[in-house]
């Protein structure tokens, strides 16, 4: 009987010691996340292309390093792995696209001196010209899905965002949610939405943002002006800490100035406590 009791002991521990290593046990990468690793490093190590799209194959390093993070949030890791995938295949167009671009310019070269050489060479010619040609549809088609990839990807990162489209560009607002009454912290329910803002900015490194920060009436103007400017600070310091190259953000605080609401009513009042976030092309604004 006391035999039996032992053996009862040691197996109650056994299964209690096997239940706190899977507790412990780390979370593994998503699934999909190595295929998607591979393929960007069989890339990288393609010395012919890797060299001719170093921007792409960056961002495309950037969205692979966030699908491996561990994610609790199975749909969320899937889309990360979806848009790492996709950034994968952009940098792999785009780097097709300038390695025909520099073939066509060697055939192109070796075709005038084939000319000067001799014009018994006049059929090699026109067959070259034909892969120039085959070349160039094969460069177009590369660059047109490219674009298209990205602008898919854009469009619903600006709409996961809800951004509005205006004509000061893109615009996110952000409501009175990010602060408690009268204080410019940012609280923990803010983090949502600015780490979706965070990861657009880190994935489209040539947008940049001016935030605004807008409050209601209540309270005097000097200071809704100072409080909506420290609003504005903090939302861009956050995306600073995220990684955000601080150039490609400013900040303005509006104060009460530009409601978008009546300030007589609760809802109103709510509706102007808010931070602008708008969106504009850095490569387009600076031309």
């Amino acid at each position: 009987m006391k035999i039996q009791r032992q053996n009862l002991k040691l197996v109650i521990a056994a299964a209690v010691a096997t239940m706190m290593l899977a507790a412990c046990a780390p979370m593994s990468a998503p699934e999909g996340s190595a295929n998607v690793r591979n393929k960007l490093t069989r890339l990288q190590d393609n010395q012919e292309l890797a060299s001719r799209a170093p921007v792409a194959i960056k961002e495309a390093e950037v969205a692979v390093r966030a699908a491996e993070t561990p994610e609790k949030d199975k749909a969320l890791a899937q889309h990360k792995v979806l848009l790492a995938d996709r950034k994968v295949d952009i940098a792999v167009a785009r780097a097709q696209g300038r390695l025909y671009e520099d073939q066509r310019a060697d055939l192109t070269k070796a075709s005038e001196s084939a000319r000067l050489a001799s014009r018994t060479r006049e059929a090699d010619m026109a067959h070259r010209d034909a892969n120039l040609a085959r070349d160039d549809a094969a460069l177009a088609r590369d660059e047109a899905e490219a674009a298209r990839l990205e602008s898919e990807d854009l469009k619903r990162q600006l709409a996961e965002l809800n951004a509005k489209e205006t004509d000061r560009g893109m615009v996110v607002t952000l409501g009175d949610v990010l602060f408690a009454t009268g204080r410019s912290e940012l609280t923990s329910a803010a983090m949502g939405n600015l780490g979706k803002l965070a990861t657009f900015f880190n994935q489209y490194p040539d947008r940049s943002a001016t935030i605004e920060g807008h409050t209601d009436s209540v309270g005097s103007e000097s200071n809704n002006f100072t409080l909506s400017q420290n609003r504005a600070d903090s939302v861009r310091a956050y995306l600073v800490n995220q990684g955000i190259a601080s150039n490609r953000i400013s900040t303005a605080g509006m104060g009460e100035g530009t409601p978008v609401a009546g300030n007589d009513t609760d809802s109103g009042r709510q509706q102007n406590r808010r931070v602008e976030v708008i969106i504009t092309n850095t490569t387009t604004s600076s031309r």
